[in-house]
């Protein structure tokens, strides 16, 4: 207790456990920590090491005040090496509501991610023995398969080491488009993967919770087996935040380009009176498909496309055109998940024949994307991390439901 005393009117953290004092600082996301992992050869490249140093003008958590782990209490956030703006923009969340919310509850923890000579996975958890009996979060992407295997060696490790509970936050479920099988042969990698993640090991006080934004199909729900308790959420809320307060003025709809995001989605649209526009594909002749407007009046709004994901972009192009056959004045997007592989967001910047979108709002789920698109128009990141932020709250201690059970 001396110690802690005595680090806290110096100006660091101190978290003490036994005989081992670790004094961490958050300046520009730096923290004291061995460079090297054990078992790391002298020739090995470290890739983590500085863990994404932050460029001018990026987040900061300059002077982030951090108390000492309180157990049961707080919370150590741990992050995959592609998550760590997104770990960086929760945790600046966390600094800003921290003082009218009682206090900031969630404390950074590292990861060393390196590889052997052979390209395999050479993974250490610093500072392990202070998560014993503590909440953990690991925010993680699964989008690059070549880390796949060393951030899946985290996720089973970390029940193992006695964590009082395990809350894997996975913003995109990258299999969930395929959930089904159509024909014989195919392979439904959805239920593979949720399979995978069934068996994450228990904690002290029960399954792992997996919170997933969006998922693609929300029948994957029942591909998880009962080893873990999946959490689906969307980030629709947050965007009908950005309406309220950037277009208050001006006459907008909300469009669908199908009936089935129309069914998911539109309950949070209702409450603002918002008109709806449902999409649809119908055939034309020489067996050509093509999109139209099946219900809702676009003439003379400007007109909001939402989606839960995107890849080749070539479904929003259709809606956009038949909204501007159907008389809509503008056409901008929301898309949760830009998954966007090899580059196939250059049509919506450099058009050719289409019109350009007024605005294509996403988010950070996926992570390459984001940090590409964030600042070019007409994208605009739309963060997660309030959303997140909440999230965490709601299914860690912080919550009123779990704390009293």
């Amino acid at each position: 207790k001396k110690m802690e005393q005595r680090q806290e009117a110096a100006g660091g953290v101190g978290v003490v456990h036994g005989d081992t004092s670790t004094t961490i600082t958050l300046n520009n996301v730096n923290t004291h920590r061995p460079s090297t992992s054990p078992g790391t050869s002298s020739g090995e490249v470290n890739t983590t090491t500085p863990v994404s140093p932050l460029a001018p003008g990026d987040l900061s958590l300059t002077s982030v005040p951090m108390r000492a782990v309180k157990r049961n209490e707080d919370c150590v956030l741990f992050c995959g090496p592609d998550t760590h703006d997104l770990a960086l923009a929760v945790l600046q969340e966390d600094r800003r509501r921290g003082d009218s919310m009682g206090g900031q509850f969630i404390r950074f923890g590292h990861i060393s991610w390196q590889t052997f000579e052979d390209g395999f996975p050479n993974v250490f958890i610093n500072n392990v023995d202070s998560i014993r009996g503590v909440n953990v979060i690991f925010m993680v992407s699964l989008l690059n398969q070549q880390t796949l295997l060393a951030k899946l060696s985290v996720l089973f490790s970390l029940p193992r080491y006695l964590v009082k509970s395990l809350l894997l936050v996975l913003p995109y479920y990258p299999t969930g488009t395929m959930e089904r099988v159509d024909t014989e042969g195919q392979i439904a990698t959805a239920h593979t993967l949720a399979r995978i993640l069934s068996l994450i090991p228990p904690t002290q006080s029960g399954p792992a919770k997996i919170l997933i934004y969006d998922i693609h199909a929300l029948a994957n729900r029942f591909y998880f087996l009962d080893g873990v308790l999946p959490l689906l959420v969307s980030a629709v809320p947050e965007f009908v935040k950005k309406l309220k307060e950037s277009y208050a003025n001006e006459d907008i709809a909300i469009a669908f380009p199908d009936e089935g995001a129309g069914k998911r989605f539109a309950r949070y649209f209702l409450p603002e009176g918002w008109g709806l526009i449902t999409c649809t594909k119908v055939r034309g002749e020489a067996d050509t498909r093509y999109v139209t407007v099946k219900e809702g009046k676009a003439t003379g709004k400007h007109v909001f496309i939402i989606d839960d994901l995107t890849k080749t972009g070539g479904t929003l192009i259709e809606c956009q055109l038949a909204l501007l056959r159907a008389g809509a004045k503008d056409v901008s997007a929301f898309i949760t998940h830009a998954v966007f592989p090899q580059e196939s967001w250059k049509k919506f910047t450099q058009p050719k024949s289409t019109p350009r979108f007024r605005k294509i709002y996403i988010t950070d789920t996926c992570p390459e994307s984001a940090r590409t698109l964030a600042s070019l128009p007409p994208f605009e990141l739309l963060s997660l991390a309030p959303s997140l932020y909440d999230n965490i709250q709601k299914y860690t201690h912080r919550s009123p439901a779990i704390a009293a059970l």
